[in-house]
């Protein structure tokens, strides 16, 4: 933030900071000492300090309800979700250090507010683990302070799984909880009675209070939907609390949790506790993508490479030793390990026509397995259709020998009456009714084959299944809908065997479609023989991690009319994406129909894993031994 800054306060302008302030106390002087020669204000918006159940602690903390303060900890146990599925160069994971920067801060602030500087910290960071770029990251952190008599304990945890964000002060009369996740304060004090019933006055006292706070949070949801106050998130209060707060010390009514000289203070603790782990950052080399031009012979292009289908398609071509190029926005998605001689990488956008014309100078065969990640309609076209349109006319103004898109059997109608889909099935004739996912591959199919019967596009579309194993998340949306990674609401009864397939031979498959001569205008669709259901999938899921899930078999009616009561909310809303519910598309999420793919294993010559033992192998277990590392 300090250039940014600077330059702000040069040109006389007043600056919020997010934070972390700076990453260092040297660049934060220069803030301040700039911000008083120019005669501006700086602010630092540490938004945790202003949730409502801190504010209520910190109060009776300061008025001294709790007593003496003997001990607070304070809890960060969130998944960090970069640390999962990347970008794997963001700057909180080049350094195993620079974590408690980015998120260090936040406890922290709390820390300095409620205790003051501390005279003592041990820090230690452990259950490391190797990411795709080389360098560690330490997803457990736990800091020990003490000032005076009082201890403070800092646990951070970033490993996948429940979520707890909470501050806890022990007094000599009283105990609270600021539970931030869940937006709730609870106040332990005891009673006069009898030592019994003095522990039962306590827990009623503490349930009718959560009761009440849930209920205020539910409401204050609700009528921010009714009526659009903006109130309705506390994270979003809370940085509104933020900004009045900012533009009140304008005004001469400073806020000593957005002061500067505060900002600077909780960036001190933070690099104190960095460098107490005793971590240090791993000398990885970084990976050498090479450049446009420099394999002479590479003539494959991959559009998605950085897609977990994407990225298993590129280990193939290149342990096949073909050569191939990638055009990705951001380089630093790729896995580390697809930094071969035999990969060139085009930085560039997919929805630039220069780029990617750029990118298919030169190359006989495209795989376009790149989707857009939106949520209208509108978007789709724009950033989905259009976007396949302009490849296709890039293929044919480049003299392109084949592209194989890759579509989905999402398209299709699976529900009970489906029967056995085959190729010549058709997409779903009420695909307009559908998801729009569904809908936009569909329209992307048809204007490509349009482009293939009008002029000659030499274009194969492939359609995978349920796409499962090496790289893949194990709680797969094919299954059912997932919450929090706990629950899964199985689309169906979940008895029906699903149309799972292996990632690595849906790349096999689209290698195929690649090299086969004489299949333009054709469409394949990748299944493997089904052998596990959504019910034997969790199971062995389960027993691959080692924990149970919360399931629940969930009707197409059920999910159907639940979309309704949404529609009806967002019609007496006017909200602008009220897209009347279909149950035709829930009822096809239970995959119900048999998929025939005869045509992919005589043409294509493709034979997919049909072992069961193997499938789950690869599928399963393997995916959550990823997931677990």
């Amino acid at each position: 933030h300090c250039a940014a800054a600077l330059a702000a306060i040069d040109a006389g302008a007043h600056v919020l900071l997010e934070k972390p302030m700076c990453v260092s106390e040297e660049e934060c002087d220069r803030i301040i000492r700039q911000a008083g020669d120019r005669g501006v204000r700086v602010g630092v918006g540490h938004n945790f300090l202003f949730y409502e159940p801190y504010e209520r602690l910190f109060r009776d903390v300061r008025s001294g309800v709790l007593g003496r303060v003997d001990h607070i900890t304070i809890t960060w146990n969130r998944e960090l979700p970069q640390a999962v599925v990347g970008p794997f160069d963001a700057w909180m994971l080049r350094d195993p250090r620079n974590i408690m920067l980015e998120i260090g801060p936040h406890p922290a602030a709390h820390l300095l507010h409620l205790l003051g500087e501390p005279d003592h910290i041990d820090v230690r960071a452990d259950n490391s683990r190797q990411l795709p770029s080389g360098q560690i990251f330490y997803r457990r952190w736990q800091v020990r302070a003490r000032k005076d008599n009082v201890a403070a304990e800092l646990e951070f945890s970033f490993v996948p799984g429940f979520a707890e964000q909470a501050i806890h002060v022990r007094g000599t009369l009283g105990s609270a909880t600021a539970d931030l996740e869940r937006n709730t304060y609870v106040l332990r004090l005891h009673t006069p009675r009898q030592i019994d019933f003095d522990r039962y006055a306590m827990i009623r006292h503490e349930a009718r209070a959560l009761l009440r706070q849930a209920r205020g949070n539910l409401l204050r949801w609700l009528l921010s939907k009714l009526i659009r106050t903006g109130q309705g998130n506390p994270y979003g209060g809370s940085i509104e609390c933020v900004v009045r707060a900012f533009y009140a010390s304008i005004d001469g009514t400073g806020d000593a949790r957005i002061a500067p000289d505060f900002g600077r203070r909780v960036v001190a603790v933070c690099t104190r506790v960095a460098s107490m782990a005793g971590v240090e950052a791993r000398s990885v080399a970084p990976a050498t993508w090479r450049s446009a031009g420099d394999i002479p012979a590479v003539n494959t292009l991959v559009l998605g490479a950085s897609g977990f289908i994407g990225a298993e398609l590129v280990r193939q071509l290149i342990a096949a030793g073909r050569p191939v190029r990638v055009l990705v926005r951001n380089p630093g998605r790729l896995p580390a390990e697809l930094a071969s001689p035999l990969v060139e990488v085009i930085r560039g956008d997919l929805e630039s026509p220069e780029d990617v014309t750029r990118a298919m100078r030169g190359v006989a065969n495209v795989f376009h397995l790149a989707r857009a990640m939106v949520k209208t309609w509108q978007e789709y076209v724009e950033h989905d259709i259009e976007v396949t349109r302009r490849v296709g006319e890039a293929c044919l103004a480049n003299g392109v020998r084949r592209l194989v898109y890759t579509g989905t059997i999402d398209s299709y109608y699976a529900g009970r009456r489906a029967g056995t889909i085959t190729e010549d099935t058709g997409c779903d004739r009420r695909i307009h009714r559908r998801n729009l996912y569904a809908r936009a591959k569909a329209a992307a199919e048809d204007l490509l084959l349009a482009m293939r019967t009008e002029r000659g596009l030499p274009v194969v579309i492939v359609r995978p299944g349920i796409v499962i194993g090496r790289g893949g998340h194990p709680f797969h949306w094919g299954v059912g809908m997932w919450h929090h990674g706990a629950v899964c609401r199985i689309w169906g009864s979940g008895n029906n065997k699903l149309p799972f397939v292996l990632v690595d031979d849906v790349a096999r498959g689209l290698i195929a479609a690649m090299d086969t001569p004489g299949i333009e205008g054709e469409s394949f669709n990748l299944v493997a023989d089904p052998c596990l259901s959504a019910n034997e999938y969790l199971d062995e899921l389960e027993r691959a991690l080692g924990i149970r899930f919360l399931r629940i078999c969930t009707s197409p009616l059920r999910f159907y009319l639940q979309d309704m009561v949404k529609w009806v909310a967002k019609v007496l809303l006017r909200h602008p994406e009220r897209r009347l519910p279909s149950y035709r598309d829930w009822e096809s999420r239970t995959q119900r129909a048999t998929f025939d793919c005869t045509r992919a294993k005589e043409r294509l010559n493709w034979r997919p894993v049909a072992d069961r033992r193997e499938l789950i192998r690869l599928g399963i277990e393997l995916p959550a031994r990823q997931f677990l590392m």
